[in-house]
């Protein structure tokens, strides 16, 4: 177990919870709740399953939280895009969100090959 707050990768995945959270809120408030509810959760689950992972009592357990992060980051990844594609979210705010959305899968590519290496020894 390890305290997932000294995590780096926890930092960058927990602020782009908040700032996702952010900005569906600025969406239409009819018309969207579907996409803002996934995008929400999709960004949250990033920042979760690395909390749910550092609870874990194995290196594997922890590298397949880890995965299942990566997999959400590629979820939002997505519907940032649909959501500037139906015009809800601009330019420069998914600009912004998809950058830090890429800079926290890399981050959590890095840790996963990390853990991975600790599970081989």
């Amino acid at each position: 177990m390890q305290d997932y707050r000294k995590l780096r990768v926890w930092s960058m995945a927990h602020a782009l919870a908040l700032d996702v959270r952010a900005a569906t809120n600025r969406f239409p408030r009819t018309g969207y709740a579907s996409l803002r509810a996934q995008m929400t959760t999709a960004a949250e689950s990033i920042a979760c399953n690395i909390v749910e992972g550092c609870g874990a009592v194995s290196q594997p357990e922890l590298a397949r939280f880890v995965e299942i992060s990566i997999k959400s980051s590629s979820e939002l990844q997505y519907q940032l895009q649909l959501a500037r594609d139906y015009g809800v979210l601009p330019q420069g705010e998914w600009d912004k969100l998809s950058v830090a959305t890429i800079d926290t899968r890399r981050m959590l590519c890095g840790f996963r090959a990390k853990v991975r290496a600790a599970c081989s020894k």
